[in-house]
């Protein structure tokens, strides 16, 4: 079966291996260098092993907990159940996690979670470690491997995928498949400040939604606590907090238990809400307390943390640092079953891109990865199968109204249109916190750039037209949903949206 990978990260490339092995004649198109996105920025790790105490039933649970009650209990069983073969599978491939001194693997807690159970490499590196480990077991097969090559659409005929439309130096090229597994992550650089790669810029849902195929959940999107507060977005991971570290307001006082019994190690929304909230009442960033971890621990089990906060002038051992919330993570994306496949026929969705039902309102940290790898496997192995069953949209699925003409109300008081602008307008009125007049402004402002838009041409002129259309979809979802829940938080009053700004 000809099969395309549209994107690089631990789902394609998972995706990639699993039908090559399985006889599948695969062809991997990634929009930078192979490798490129999201999965090696990853610093926390990969859930799913369990110690003492532990097990996939509590794994679930915290993940359940984590989704606000609109996780798909199915989708979060296949996860739990999957993830430890898909673990043993990255080890195969090479992926050296840490281990202790007798050969066990070390295991970390982050927040949300009940017990130590995600996997490392490198300390703060799993992702860098899992990348270039699956990168070097594609390059050992004989997948074809098309880089610098952008998304441009799917190509649907007779109500199916059927290939896709690239620009590749500067001109189109038409690629005929009888299957695409989209695997193109977020859409992280709608926000003005993110901990995403430039590249992610919501190609593959953009794609999707020409294509009529079926999305959901676009107004939850995460916002990671803690993003270093000096120079350019660099995250602290969650498992900094799990080691110990506290998070303080400009008196010394530990603010996140106001609002959440499990303090720093709260669900993802709410302690960047906390965040949020103190930044804005004592107007100066919050505080990553560390210290009490000590310099060769911190050193040691965060390498990569260590060298760029004492590169910025930040001696974490012996300061707090600043800290902010940055858009991170989209929970939503293309609608899939348990393999994979999409609304359209021979369409598959994994990793980010996709809306497995695994995360629900909130990802739960350190399941991302495991997601990628136990979908992409899953995708894989239904290439050329019939449809199991025909699974339901979700029965939360708020549909999207997006009038490609027009504007919601008149007026537009944002000026021309500029990706600057854009990512602005999302990150102070589609953010942490919400109104009906934020959502309404937003998508008036949206809708007037989108009705003026031009022909695109460029890479950069089509990523404006996919972050505008997602802009879109995603204000209007976010309009929609008018109950606060997970990471969508809708206010009666507008709060002033953090900002990223050097200490």
């Amino acid at each position: 079966m000809n099969t395309l990978v549209v994107g690089s990260g631990i789902a394609g490339l998972t995706a990639a291996l699993h039908a090559h092995e399985a006889g599948h004649a695969v062809t991997i198109v990634t929009k930078a260098a192979l490798g490129d996105g999201c999965t090696g920025f990853a610093q926390g790790g990969v859930a799913g092993v369990y110690g003492p105490r532990d097990s996939a039933a509590q794994h679930a649970s915290d993940t359940l907990i984590a989704g606000a009650g609109l996780s798909d209990a199915a989708a979060v069983d296949v996860l739990v159940a999957e993830g430890a073969t898909r673990i043993a599978e990255l080890i195969a491939r090479g992926v050296a996690f840490d281990r202790s001194a007798d050969g066990e693997l070390l295991l970390g807690r982050e927040a949300a979670h009940s017990h130590a159970r995600i996997v490392h490499a490198g300390g703060d590196a799993t992702g860098a470690a899992i990348s270039r480990a699956l990168v070097a077991a594609v390059r050992r097969t004989s997948i074809e491997v098309v880089e610098d090559a952008f998304l441009i659409d799917l190509i649907v005929r007779d109500g199916a995928v059927r290939g896709i439309r690239l620009l590749i130096d500067g001109s189109t090229a038409d690629l005929a498949a009888d299957a695409v597994i989209l695997a193109t992550g977020g859409a992280g650089h709608l926000y003005a400040h993110t901990t995403n790669p430039a590249g992610t810029t919501g190609d593959g849902i953009a794609a999707a939604l020409r294509a009529g195929a079926e999305v959901a959940d676009l107004e939850f999107v995460q916002f990671h606590p803690t993003i270093l507060a000096a120079g350019p977005a660099f995250l602290i991971s969650e498992a900094v907090r799990g080691e110990g570290a506290t998070l303080i307001d400009d008196a010394g006082r530990r603010f996140t238990f106001d609002v959440h019994p499990d303090g720093e190690l709260a669900p993802r929304d709410v302690v960047s809400r906390a965040i949020a909230r103190q930044a804005t009442a004592q107007g100066s960033p919050v505080r990553l307390d560390a210290t009490m971890i000590g310099a060769s621990a911190l050193a040691q089990r965060f390498p990569t943390i260590d060298r760029v906060t004492r590169e910025r002038g930040f001696d974490w051992a012996r300061e707090p640092i600043p800290v902010t919330p940055a858009a991170h993570y989209l929970m939503g994306g293309v609608v899939t079953d348990l393999d994979g496949r999409t609304s359209l026929p021979g369409l598959f969705a994994v990793g980010e891109v996709a809306r497995t039902g695994v995360h629900g309102a909130n990802r739960l940290a350190s399941n991302s990865l495991l997601e990628g790898a136990v979908f992409g496997a899953r995708a894989a192995a239904a290439l050329g199968s019939p449809r199991a069953s025909d699974r339901p949209l979700p029965a939360e699925k708020i549909p999207l109204n997006l009038a490609n003409t027009g504007s919601f109300r008149d007026g537009n008081e944002r000026g021309p249109f500029s990706r600057a602008a854009l990512q602005q307008v999302m990150w102070d009125e589609v953010g942490l916190l919400r109104t009906d007049d934020s959502l309404a402004d937003a998508l008036n402002t949206i809708r007037a750039w989108r009705a003026g838009a031009t022909a695109a041409h460029t890479v950069a002129e089509h990523e404006d037209v996919n972050l505008l259309l997602l802009a879109d979809a995603t204000a209007s979802a976010a309009l929609a949903r008018t109950e606060s829940v997970g990471a969508h938080y809708r206010s009666a009053d507008r709060i002033e949206a953090p900002q990223l700004e050097t200490v």
